[in-house]
């Protein structure tokens, strides 16, 4: 009974090995293009606090034209995701929305926080991304060192 629960769990940890890097890619596809597109179609419940973030830190900036251009960012984001040859540059974009997703929680206190250590549901929806960025360093360890140019005499 051993060996039969080692040939399985050795072909359990083969399949998982197999599939979860696509997983996890698409994983971040589905929450990045999904939300991205409720912001572009003014569906998303995210959108007043995207819009009060926005009066607080940036309040010459059209909300209209930011939610939309906002929507269109996380829909590229998760678009190349997919891409396993742009690993690199969707983590770039990636921290860069992390950063600033974060910040309803140091200038919206009264919207993400009920008290101390307790997040309003709002505070859950941004602290979620904590999981995002596990699945994205996780793919980060899978990415090709870059190779080193040989100097060519030039």
């Amino acid at each position: 009974m051993s060996k039969l629960f080692q040939k399985l769990d050795l072909k359990i940890i083969k399949t998982v090995r197999r599939i979860s890097l696509p997983l996890a890619r698409l994983a971040i596809f589905v929450v990045f293009f999904w939300f991205g597109l409720l912001k572009v179609f003014d569906l998303s419940p995210a959108n007043l606090l995207v819009e009060a973030l926005l009066q607080k830190t940036l309040p010459f900036i059209s909300f209209e034209q930011f939610i939309i251009f906002l929507g269109f960012y996380e829909m590229f984001v998760g678009l190349i995701f997919l891409v396993p040859s742009l690993t690199r540059l969707a983590i770039a974009l990636l921290i860069i929305h992390l950063i600033t997703a974060l910040l309803p929680l140091i200038f919206l206190p009264s919207v993400t926080w009920l008290g101390i250590l307790t997040p309003t549901l709002e505070g859950q929806y941004i602290i979620k991304n904590l999981a995002i960025t596990a699945l994205a360093i996780c793919l980060a360890a899978y990415v090709r060192p870059l190779q080193r140019r040989k100097d060519k005499g030039l």
